[in-house]
């Protein structure tokens, strides 16, 4: 049993070895991620360039209001209802052509693995137009400006300036103190400034990139909603996931421990907090290497995107009634039962379901206030019974995985795939060409696509909990250094005239939709097709409706019949 699979009982010397092992190879995968998305923005700029100075044009071209539309496949004839139109690769929003049009910039980028010097956090994980945002900032450096990029594609350059801050002093600000017996590192710095968001920021993931005087930088991530929005797809920013990995301080939910120790799974904190910058991703997180590539295609294709954060899921599920793709991205295992419930019931009203990384829905976590505000703590004691809320509160109760007792359901029951391991490294091997996600790409069956079943991976295990007519599209070997042998399965099922879900059983997807150049060696461009066609299929509305799943699995799992 792993640190990812075993029972509360299980000893934990071994486990927090494999989790400290495990934290080591994401760091490392965002970093290589992160570097290819530099690599590709400055490629991108300099294609940009060289195609303005030969008077051509690039990228997704705007279209003028009241244009006719036609598109290059099938089955999507020019029709625009306010503001959307079919596109080829799903719906598109003329605002959201708009914006990528406007001149972008590439000066959002930090070049990985520098030592920053400065580090900051918001009053708010995700806001909208006209509120307050407070930046709580520090450095030595004498003073420091903040530019906030809205990320997207513009071109190539990869991000849009919004809005620059005045010069402002810079303060080293007090150690972030520990919490005893939680382990949970909350910070409590002095404000250093405050902005209020503008209809200038319009939706979507914003970059707030601190500079100090001497050249110091990091990122502060935001993301701004629209809370009225009824855009096709809903993308949402696993921020929960972010916040399980984050070792600002010494501590995660995985392990922990004092400056200068090696990290412990017994020491790992029972409660993390907002209140504290990001220790990884240049203060990103895992937004730029799990996230970010595919945000940039929905945006360079114009598609009728708006975004939000699993904490919004959970403060508002019915708001993913209102759009017909809900987008889980990159590494999503951390799901409170509020997140859980909307999924659910936006499944059962149509609404169909991307989980585009593998291990969602694994862990069962719940949100408290910190002193900055409501839903800034995520509880996982990650055995339950430890929990103080266990006997008083069992549908609140937090657990490693949720299909333990007390919560005893099933990710798979939504997702269509189990959680069998991490530390894998591997093509996608195509089974099922004649598949609709497969279309104009060309490909065949067993196919490799390079690069793409990498970290933890999902696969189909037959059982009582699994939804009807799991459909297997891919079924690609994979040997974990934690976990069972088995395979990565990418799934498809749908229920009957509803909606449908789409799994792809790796954390790979999103970042080898970054590398550059083509097969062998990089899988992107048929990821672009393949997810291109995903978009459109989800796009036109219950995917149940117009393309019911039809069970595969049993041609895979024959024994299980």
């Amino acid at each position: 049993m792993t640190d990812d699979t075993a029972a509360p009982d299980t000893p934990r010397r071994s486990r927090s070895r494999r989790g400290r092992g495990r934290h080591a190879r994401a760091t490392y995968r965002r970093r290589q991620a992160t570097a290819a998305i530099v690599a590709l923005v400055v490629l991108a700029a300099v294609a940009s360039l060289l195609t303005s100075a030969l008077g051509g044009t690039s990228g997704h071209s705007p279209k003028a209001a009241g244009t006719s539309e036609t598109s290059s496949k099938p089955g999507h004839a020019a029709k625009e209802t306010a503001g959307v139109f079919a596109g080829p690769d799903g719906p598109e929003a003329r605002w959201v052509v708009a914006e990528n049009a406007k001149p972008g910039s590439t000066a959002w980028a930090i070049t990985p693995g520098d030592d920053h010097g400065i580090a900051g956090y918001a009053s708010a994980i995700q806001t909208s137009p006209g509120q307050a945002v407070t930046l709580y900032v520090s450095t030595a450096a004498p003073t420091f400006l903040v530019t906030a990029y809205r990320m997207g594609y513009y071109g190539g350059e990869g991000a849009r300036a919004v809005w620059t801050s005045p010069v402002t002093a810079g303060s080293v600000q007090p150690t972030c103190p520990v919490t005893p017996g939680i382990n949970m590192v909350e910070c409590s710095w002095k404000p250093s400034l405050s902005l209020t968001v503008s209809a200038a920021w319009v939706p979507g993931v914003y970059l707030l990139k601190l500079v100090g005087s001497g050249d110091e930088q990091s990122y502060v991530p935001l993301t701004v909603m629209d809370p009225a929005s009824r855009a096709t797809y809903l993308v949402q920013n696993s921020v929960l996931t972010w916040q399980a990995w984050n070792t600002y301080g010494g501590y995660d939910l995985y392990g922990g421990g004092p400056p200068g120790q090696t990290p412990t799974y017994d020491a790992r904190a029972r409660v993390v907090s907002f209140d504290r910058p990001y220790a990884t991703g240049d203060g990103a997180s895992d937004f730029l290497g799990e996230e970010y590539p595919l945000i940039r295609f929905m945006e360079e294709h114009g598609l009728d995107v708006t975004y939000g954060t699993d904490i919004t899921t959970g403060e508002n599920p019915a708001s993913l009634l209102a759009h017909r793709v809900f987008l889980s991205l990159g590494h999503d295992e951390q799901w409170s039962l509020e997140m859980r419930n909307a999924a659910t019931t936006a499944l059962d009203h149509g609404v169909n379901l991307v989980f585009f990384g593998a291990s969602p829905v694994l862990r069962k976590v719940r949100l408290q206030p910190s002193p900055l505000g409501p839903d800034r703590e995520m509880v996982n004691y990650r055995d339950p019974t430890a929990d103080p809320v266990y006997t008083s509160d069992p549908s609140q109760v937090s657990q490693n995985q949720w299909i333990q007792p007390p919560a005893n359901w099933s990710p798979s029951a939504l997702v269509g795939n189990s959680y069998l391991g991490y530390g894998v490294s591997g093509p996608l091997v195509v089974s099922e060409a004649s598949s609709w996600l497969y279309a104009g790409t060309g490909l065949k069956d067993s196919d490799q696509l390079p690069g793409v079943i990498e970290a933890d991976f999902n696969g189909y295990v037959p059982g009582p909990s699994d939804p009807a007519g799991v459909e297997i599209l891919a079924h690609s070997p994979a040997t974990p250094a934690v976990g069972t042998k088995g395979y990565a399965d990418t799934v498809y099922y749908t229920l009957p005239g509803g909606g449908g879900v789409f799994s792809t059983g790796t954390n790979g997807w999103i970042p080898a939709m970054a590398c550059t150049g083509g097969l062998p060696t990089c899988a992107a461009p048929d990821l672009a097709s393949m997810t291109g066609n995903l978009l459109r299929l989800f796009g036109s509305g219950p995917a149940g409706a117009t393309t019911p799943s039809t069970a595969t699995w049993q041609s895979f799992y024959p024994s299980s019949r």
